[in-house]
């Protein structure tokens, strides 16, 4: 079954055409949703969810119409918005009961899976304390929370390491795989961080300016290319100059060297290069596509 399925959508704003004509589908999984700020992402979440229309083309979420199921549809998903909008006199144990309790649970049910799912993203003791006094990783959790606290089919993440230092988005990468890997529940993430999305998704979908510009399994982006990365301690220029000589293609790419395999005897003009001149050789290794590469196409 697909998570989300579009055809031809597409949504006009008075000034902006923020989605054109977009035709896409994805699994279940948990899936990349990636692009510039301003890409279009938050607006098709939004259109997905139910809580904005269409101007024109169809979508739907886990077999349902968005223009015509959009509550059933809310029902059985999660939604972390991007923006901050936790309230910062309560704790997050009364936040994520009460929205267990607007999800339908009873009081006590709620309670529970509030207690589980707090646990589940890593916040214990501090759960009991008003949020207005959490630090941006731990609202950031309780956001998680509440999308989850309900036991959704699938769960709709915006920017979810925004404003998260190193560590925070890697703690936070790690919970968004769990849930895909673990939990059974699937993913929709957005992100502008190409590389985040490389770390955990089974599918990327690469939108920019409201088009589509791919939509493939993260293993196509990431597949071996026909090209060398080439790194030496120092005469990069140099061996770059000695390798255009001998009829190779070389690009120069900061500390690296990118050199396009044309056959066996591009290995053996490398390694005869770096031994003529006497440099330290430090990296050597296939290069592998990067989802930003779409982007320079």
């Amino acid at each position: 079954m697909a998570i989300l399925a579009t055809e031809e959508l597409t949504k006009q704003f008075p000034r902006v055409t923020a989605l054109r004509q977009l035709t896409v589908t994805a699994g279940t999984g948990v899936t990349g949703l990636v692009g510039a700020n301003g890409a279009g992402k938050s607006t098709l979440i939004k259109i997905l969810l139910g809580l904005l229309p269409p101007t024109s083309g169809r979508a739907q979420v886990l077999d349902m119409d968005v223009g015509t199921h959009g509550a059933q549809i809310r029902r059985v998903v999660g939604y972390m918005p991007e923006h901050d909008c936790l309230p910062p006199d309560v704790s997050a144990t009364e936040f994520v009961v009460h929205m267990a309790q607007m999800s339908g649970l009873p009081r006590t049910a709620a309670r529970e899976r509030a207690a589980d799912t707090l646990r589940h993203v890593g916040l214990h003791e501090e759960r009991y304390r008003p949020i207005g006094g959490y630090s941006t990783g731990m609202r950031q959790r309780v956001k998680l929370a509440q999308a989850l606290v309900h036991d959704p089919q699938l769960v709709f993440l915006d920017e979810p390491t925004n404003g998260l230092d190193p560590q925070g988005r890697d703690d936070m990468l790690a919970l968004i795989r769990r849930i895909g890997s673990e939990f059974g529940i699937s993913v929709l993430v957005t992100s502008h961080l190409l590389g985040e999305l490389e770390r955990v998704c089974d599918h990327v979908i690469v939108i920019d300016g409201g088009t589509l510009l791919r939509s493939s399994a993260i293993s196509e982006f990431t597949q071996a290319t026909q090209a060398l990365a080439v790194e030496v301690e120092e005469g990069l220029e140099p061996l770059a100059a000695r390798l255009s000589q001998v009829g190779e293609s070389v690009a120069v790419q900061g500390r690296l060297l990118t050199v396009e395999v044309r056959s066996d005897e591009t290995y053996d003009a490398v390694r005869d290069a770096v031994c003529d001149l006497d440099l330290n050789l430090i990296r050597l290794e296939q290069r592998h596509g990067r989802i930003e590469d779409v982007f320079r196409v």
